[in-house]
C-alpha cells in the first residue's frame, strides 16, 4: 500500500492497499429478494464462494451518478462476468438466458425497493454447424455474418412492500453488442457499440454489452496485504479484462420520492432460475469490494442471497471491521478505536447534510443525491478531497473508490489523517464523454506481433508459408516434405504394430 497526496504528489509506501478499500460498505445479512425469491444461495470480482463458480450471474461492479453531458438524469451502470478474456473464443461472453438483471431503486431511505429496473436475454444462433462466433467481418449488429446475438427486454416495475405493484415493459428485444473477437471480426467496434445504444420513450437510454472492466485497483493486496513487501504495488490487475454491462439513463424525476427528496439508494441483483423453475437471488452488490473484504468467508454466500432491509444483523463486521487489525499486524499503523460509528454512518446511511435521506434505516448501497450538479472537474477522491458530486455521493466511472474507502477506513473521519492508497489512480483506457461512457472492449487480437515481425503483413500471413518460419528459403521446403512424409509412414507403421498387439492381446485368458 502506499501513501497517497491528494494533489497527485507525495506518494510514500505505508500500509496495506486496496483490500480496505470499501470496507466502506458493508453488512451482511440473510432475507428475501426482491419480489419475494425462493430462499437464494449465493458479487464483484470473485468475492464469494458459490457465485464465484458462475460468472454470467456474478455482479461484478456498480456505478450511479448525475449524468455529466446530461444534469436532468441519472446513470446507473452495472457490470457483470468478472475477469473476461478478450481471445476467449470460441464461446465468448454472453449474458444469462435463466437470469433476471435487476437495478433497484429505494426513493425513500427504508432499504426497501420502490423501483426496479429488469433485464432479461435471449440468445440467437444463425448456423449450428459451425464452431464460429461470426463467420466474416461483423460491420453492423445485424450483420449475418454475426452468428451468436443476443437480444434483451427491459421491464420496469414498481413495488410495494417488495411486491409488485404494476409492470411495464419499455423495451423489448434490443440487441446486444457484442465481444469484440478482434480487428479481423470487427474492424470498426466503435460502430458496433453506437448501435447497441437504445432510446426508449420518454428520454430514457439504455446499453448492454461488452465493455472495458471500468475498476482500476491492484488485486495483489489479497496476497497477504503484499507481506509487508510493496515493491510491486501499483498494477492495474484488471488492465486488459472485460465485462458485460448493462447501462441505464433515466430522467432524474422518474427515480426520486420528489424535488424535496432527491437521496435515492441503488444496488444491483442477480436472480437465477432454479431446477424447479423459481428465480433466487443469487448475488448482490451496491458499494464495491463490501464482500471481499468486509464480510467474513462465513457470510459472503448469505450477504448474496440477501436483502438491504436485513443487514443490520451483521453490523458487528462494519463496527469491528478486519481490515484496520491486518494493517496494524503487518505495516505497524495503529487501527482506529472501535466500534466504528464513523463507518456506520458514511457508507450504511449516507453522509448526513449530503447523501443521507431522513428517516434512513441502515443498509448496504449506493447513495446518490440526485441534486448535486456534476463536478466540471472531477476529483478522483471524491468527497474526501471536496468534490461532493462524487464517491461516496454515488460512484462515477473515474472514482477512486479504493483510496478514498481506505483513507477512511483508516480513520481519516475520526483524526486519524492519512493518505494511504494502492497508487493506482485511473483506469488503463479513457471513458467516454457521452453515454455509456464506458470504455470500449480489448480486442481479442490486441496481442504483440510475433518474434521477429516488423509489421502486420508479414510472409507467414500468405497461406504457401504458413508451416515455415518467417524468412526460410526455398531449399528448406524439400526437408520440411521429405520429414512430414517420414513422420507419416512411421505413423502408419506404429498402428500396424498396435493392431498387431491388440490381436494377440485378446487370446490372453485374463
Amino acid at each position: 500500500m502506499t501513501t497517497d497526496s491528494r494533489t497527485g504528489s507525495g506518494r510514500r509506501s505505508l500500509a496495506t492497499l486496496i483490500c480496505g478499500a470499501l470496507a466502506a460498505g458493508g453488512l451482511a445479512a440473510a432475507g428475501a429478494s426482491a419480489l419475494e425469491p425462493e430462499a437464494a444461495s449465493a458479487s464483484s470480482h470473485r468475492e464469494a464462494p458459490l457465485i464465484s463458480g458462475t460468472p454470467q450471474f456474478d455482479n461484478t461492479d456498480l456505478y450511479a451518478f448525475v449524468s455529466p453531458d446530461k444534469p436532468d438524469t441519472t446513470t446507473i451502470i452495472a457490470n457483470w462476468i468478472p475477469f473476461e478474456e478478450p481471445a476467449g473464443g470460441p464461446n465468448f461472453f454472453t449474458f444469462a438466458e435463466d437470469a433476471q438483471y435487476d437495478l433497484h431503486i429505494d426513493t425513500n431511505g427504508d432499504a426497501q425497493g420502490e423501483l426496479l429496473f429488469r433485464y432479461t436475454f435471449r440468445t440467437h444462433v444463425k448456423n449450428e454447424r459451425t464452431f464460429l462466433y461470426n463467420t466474416g467481418p461483423v460491420t453492423s449488429l445485424d450483420d449475418p455474418d454475426l452468428n451468436i446475438t443476443q437480444t434483451y427486454d427491459l421491464e420496469m416495475l414498481k413495488l410495494k412492500d417488495q411486491h409488485a405493484v404494476s409492470r411495464t415493459k419499455i423495451a423489448d428485444d434490443v440487441p446486444v453488442a457484442p465481444s469484440n473477437v478482434g480487428k479481423a471480426s470487427m474492424p470498426d467496434y466503435d460502430t458496433l457499440r453506437k448501435q447497441a445504444v437504445h432510446e426508449l420513450a420518454g428520454g430514457t437510454t439504455t446499453f448492454a454489452g461488452q465493455a472495458d472492466d471500468p475498476f482500476f485497483l491492484d488485486l495483489r493486496v489479497f496476497d497477504l496485504l503484499y507481506g509487508g513487501n510493496l515493491s510491486e504495488v501499483g498494477n492495474d490487475t484488471l488492465k486488459g479484462y472485460n465485462v458485460n454491462s448493462v447501462a441505464l439513463q433515466v430522467p432524474t424525476h422518474l427515480i426520486t420520492e420528489s424535488a424535496e427528496q432527491p437521496v435515492v439508494g441503488i444496488w444491483s441483483t442477480t436472480q437465477r432460475k432454479n431446477a424447479e423453475g423459481h428465480f433466487v437471488q443469487v448475488s448482490r452488490l451496491g458499494n464495491p469490494l463490501v464482500n471481499e473484504v468486509v464480510n467474513p468467508v462465513g457470510d459472503k454466500d448469505t450477504f448474496n442471497a440477501s436483502a438491504p432491509w436485513d443487514d443490520a444483523q451483521f453490523l458487528k463486521n462494519v463496527t469491528e471491521p478486519e481490515l484496520p487489525k491486518l494493517i496494524e499486524a503487518i505495516y505497524k499503523i495503529p487501527a482506529p478505536e472501535e466500534p466504528r460509528d464513523d463507518l456506520v454512518d458514511v457508507f450504511l446511511k449516507g453522509v448526513e447534510g449530503l447523501n443521507q435521506p431522513p428517516h434512513v434505516r441502515p443498509s448496504e448501497m449506493l447513495r446518490l443525491n440526485t441534486s448535486i450538479a456534476p463536478a466540471a472537474k472531477p476529483k478522483r477522491l471524491g468527497v474526501l478531497d471536496g468534490d461532493t458530486a462524487g464517491f461516496p455521493n454515488g460512484r462515477r466511472l473515474t472514482d477512486d473508490v479504493v483510496d478514498a474507502a481506505l483513507q477512511v477506513v483508516e480513520g481519516e473521519l475520526v483524526g486519524a489523517k492519512n493518505d494511504l492508497g494502492d497508487a493506482v489512480d485511473e483506469n488503463d483506457k479513457k471513458f467516454g464523454a457521452s453515454f455509456p461512457y464506458l470504455a470500449n472492449p480489448t480486442e481479442g487480437s490486441r496481442g504483440p506481433l510475433a518474434k521477429g515481425v516488423d509489421s502486420g503483413n508479414d510472409v507467414r500471413s500468405q497461406l504457401g508459408d504458413a508451416l515455415r518460419p518467417a524468412g526460410a528459403d526455398g531449399a528448406d521446403d524439400t526437408t520440411l516434405i521429405a520429414a512430414s512424409a517420414g513422420a507419416g509412414a512411421g505413423g502408419l507403421l506404429l498402428i500396424g504394430v498396435a493392431l498387431m498387439w491388440w490381436r494377440r492381446m485378446r487370446r490372453r485368458a485374463y
